[in-house]
């Protein structure tokens, strides 16, 4: 199954009296494959958008997805969207988001698993003008099939 993340409004390049520190401290957000943050882009970027390729199989009647970005147990899978500052040199993270596979409808999911891409979209920037993090419900996140 392929699905595209595409995440707008980024922390670093609003208004907030936080997005210039953002800047300055190089923070990034990308998306987490097993352990590692990987593809990377700045606060300060118009946009961000990833490609995943995953796994999905059929478990008692229901779609189960899996591989290197799937996190969760049965039931409960999501990706994770991870933030983190390199001004050390390293990528050293200091928040996370979840987005759910149980937000996805399911005869959605059913039909990006045969043919599409299933995409999300969302904003980058949470309520508190940093990034967003913890779990992103919709209306926050919206799901559709491309």
């Amino acid at each position: 199954m392929r699905i595209r993340i595409e995440g707008h409004d980024l922390p670093g390049r609003t208004g907030a009296p936080q997005a210039e520190q953002l800047r300055l401290g190089g923070v990034e957000v990308g998306v987490q494959r097993r352990k590692d943050v990987v593809d990377r882009i700045g606060v300060h970027a118009d946009r961000a958008v990833w490609e995943l390729e995953i796994d999905s199989r059929e478990v008692d009647g229901h779609l189960d997805v899996g591989g290197p970005w799937v996190h969760g147990r049965t039931g409960a899978r999501f990706l994770y969207l991870s933030w983190g500052s390199t001004s050390t040199g390293e990528f050293a993270g200091f928040r996370r988001a979840k987005l759910m596979f149980g937000d996805v409808p399911s005869d959605l999911l059913r039909a990006a698993a045969s043919d599409g891409v299933l995409v999300a979209r969302l904003g980058l920037t949470g309520p508190d003008g940093g990034p967003r993090c913890a779990r992103v419900k919709p209306p926050e996140i919206t799901w559709t099939l491309e």
